[in-house]
């Protein structure tokens, strides 16, 4: 059977697909936001991978609390989808030193938090990016898992802080299960959260190799579905 505290009731107004698309990645953003570090209104902050799965879902819900999202992309492209989902400003990182704008994007002041899912890529110019006594979020490791630090580099940089959260650390009982899953479906079925899917990331279980190997050469955007 089932475990009950991993399953969530799903409102009549929100689809199998928006919640599919959704679920584990809002969940993520909502304890990123809102219990890892609480952003606040006006206040600027870094989020690596803007315009992927939960960065879509992250500058919307920034937008929704007020909070000035500075996205990291790969592209121009990204970088549109990324704006238009409500980041404040975007960096493409294939053309732009991420702490330099960073610096200039804040008027030197750069940011309290950074939440980075990319890893080792990104593991000083995160650190670069905060102010002192300030935040990295990392929560994940795209481009492989940051290894050999000598935490003395902390103290160099400012004094800073370093967490590793997951799902699993927030998400601990039902009711903070119900409490999570609320708060995204309500912000889905009022519209501030927009779930959409391409059609072309939508994939037949029997073509499960190939959505694999679509996701390993990011050339998505946002979420994409296994369809039984």
């Amino acid at each position: 059977m089932f475990p009950p505290i991993k399953a969530a009731i799903l409102p009549k107004a929100i689809s199998f697909e928006q919640a599919a698309a959704s679920f584990l990645k809002g969940l993520t953003v909502f304890y990123l936001l809102r219990k890892t570090y609480e952003v606040k209104p006006d206040e600027p902050f870094l989020f690596h991978a803007a315009a992927g799965g939960v960065g879509l879902i992250a500058c919307q819900w920034a937008k929704a609390l007020g909070a000035k999202l500075i996205g990291t992309v790969g592209s121009a492209q990204k970088a549109q989808i990324a704006l238009q989902a409500g980041a404040w400003k975007v960096i493409n990182y294939r053309e732009e030193n991420i702490a330099e704008r960073v610096k200039e994007i804040t008027g030197g002041k750069k940011v309290r938090v950074v939440y980075d899912s990319v890893g080792k890529d990104t593991w000083e110019a995160s650190l670069d990016c905060l102010q002192r006594r300030g935040l990295m979020v990392s929560f994940g490791n795209a481009s492989g898992p940051v290894t050999g630090v000598n935490l003395g580099i902390l103290n160099q940089k400012g004094s800073l802080y370093v967490t590793r959260p997951s799902l699993q650390g927030y998400i601990t009982s039902r009711d903070e299960l119900t409490e999570a899953s609320n708060e995204l479906f309500s912000l889905i079925a009022s519209g501030v959260i927009k779930v959409e899917v391409a059609e072309n990331q939508k994939y037949a279980l029997k073509d499960a190799q190939r959505a694999h190997e679509v996701l390993e050469s990011r050339a998505t955007q946002g979420s994409s579905l296994l369809i039984p």
